[in-house]
């Protein structure tokens, strides 16, 4: 046996040719680090999503969008009224302005208008 056989430093930027048969359809994409798992989710999103384009399209159903209002961004998610004040402490602690925070919701927490809020169950007063 020689060295050449089993030693594949040497290859580079390939599999091995019985490796490479044995696998499927595979592919490098080198614009997409394996360092950003947020841009990995999107990708995956994006082509999970790529087979039924054309019907969404031909139904006007809004496409994929590239990055959602949350990114890759810290989100914090609070009851707490003056988690504005806290907000700021914080970033102006971290070196960042205040302005780095910016609200994608509103500060109540309600239901949307298709949501009943009434229980459908009626009370046994009296038992």
């Amino acid at each position: 046996m020689r060295a050449s056989e089993f030693i594949t430093e040497g290859r580079t930027g390939s599999l091995q040719p019985d490796v490479a048969a044995a696998l499927p359809a595979t592919y490098a994409i080198t614009s997409l680090p394996n360092q950003d798992p947020y841009l990995q989710y999107r990708f995956g999103v994006a082509i999970a999503g790529a087979k039924g384009r054309k019907q969404r399209e031909e139904d006007n159903v809004p496409i994929y969008s590239r990055e959602s209002p949350f990114g890759e961004n810290e989100i914090v998610v609070s009851f707490d009224p003056n988690i504005e004040k806290w907000l700021d402490d914080a970033l102006h602690q971290m070196g960042m302005k205040p302005s780095d925070a910016k609200l994608l919701s509103t500060h109540k927490s309600e239901e949307t208008k298709d949501v009943p809020t009434q229980s459908p169950v009626k009370g046994f007063r009296g038992f």
